[in-house]
């Protein structure tokens, strides 16, 4: 596959600050790219496009590209702990094992457990594993082109104990989305994607417990910044970045300041989801989405729906972590 690079200076009004930061476009587009997720044993980049039920599988060294198709929609996508070939994926409101080896197109699979009974048209949006290998698995109202069914969606925690009646941990919320800890283990930032906002919770690793939610950054402080915070990542200082729906960027934002620190202009409208990767996970990888463009948009940005990589950052991620939910299939 040919990468494109777009190289462009960004300039940061916030800090006064000059940056070199170099875009490439690594995949062509899909319909809704979303869910990334960085393999830090296989060297792999997961990610899927939702509304097609396709899970994909980016090797950096090579440029291969792999799928295989799921039977729903389909977001998020976590590697096993115990099984580097084991997947957990959201598929409609149903947590399934995957048994995938990421470069052919066999798989196998087994549903794990459903959620949301009483919202049958809700759909896995977001989520991730946490230090334990506990799920985080957050789930939206039906939506459509233009609508969506508000205060349908919750954040869920699933763990080998509960795998068959899940922990409500937030609920109601409209679109359940970013999500990350810090490098202490000890603050849990969440986005319910209408509100605008960032909140910060106390986090209790032992027990996977939150409490004390607070505000810490609203994109209405910046009216001059359009879209909404979509999916997030966490940098190696503590900083987090947001991906912004509708805003054609990602932002990187000092949850102890409430400050927007850097914008990072991204060809396409609609940018979903960011997690950081590569061999020293200093590269940022940006998923975005063409389904609500029409034609003539979609002309007008025609990157839009490819994954992108991110470079010359100053800075980088930690390495992630895996679901420790089942062994095996």
């Amino acid at each position: 596959m040919t990468t494109t690079q777009l190289s462009f200076y960004l300039l940061c009004y916030f800090i006064n600050t000059c940056f070199c930061i170099h875009l490439y476009q690594i995949t062509p587009p899909v319909d809704h790219g979303e869910g990334p997720t960085w393999d830090c044993r296989k060297n792999l980049l997961y990610f899927v496009d939702i509304h097609a039920g396709n899970v994909y599988s980016y090797e950096p060294s090579s440029g291969n590209l792999h799928s295989i198709h799921l039977n729903g929609e389909v977001s998020p996508v976590i590697p096993s702990k115990r099984d580097p070939e084991l997947l957990i994926v959201g598929v409609n409101r149903t947590v399934v094992a995957v048994e995938w080896n990421g470069n052919s197109s066999d798989y196998q699979s087994k549903p794990l457990v459903t959620v949301s009974k009483q919202f049958p048209m809700s759909r896995f949006n977001d989520g991730k594993a946490d230090k334990q290998g506990r799920l985080w698995f957050g789930t939206m109202g039906y939506e459509t082109s233009t609508s969506l069914a508000p205060n349908q969606g919750s954040l869920y925690k699933i763990t080998r104990n509960n795998l068959h009646n899940p922990s409500v941990m937030i609920s109601p919320v409209n679109i359940s989305n970013g999500l990350a800890w810090n490098k202490a283990n000890n603050k849990f930032y969440y986005i319910d994607t209408p509100t605008r906002k960032i909140v910060e919770y106390d986090y209790d690793d032992a027990g996977g417990e939150i409490k004390n939610g607070r505000v810490v950054f609203d994109l209405s402080w910046y009216s001059s910044i359009k879209g909404f915070p979509d999916g997030m990542t966490i940098d190696r200082d503590d900083n987090l970045w947001v991906a912004l729906y509708s805003g054609s960027a990602v932002i990187k934002v000092d949850p102890k300041t409430g400050y927007l620190l850097q914008i990072v202009a991204i060809p396409a409208e609609a940018v979903t989801s960011a997690i950081w990767g590569g061999q020293n996970l200093d590269v940022l990888y940006i998923t975005t989405s063409r389904y609500r463009l029409n034609k003539e948009q979609r002309l007008k940005q025609p990157y839009a729906g490819s994954v992108f990589a991110l470079t010359d950052l100053g800075t980088g991620g930690v390495k992630g972590f895996e679901a420790d939910i089942v062994d095996e299939i």
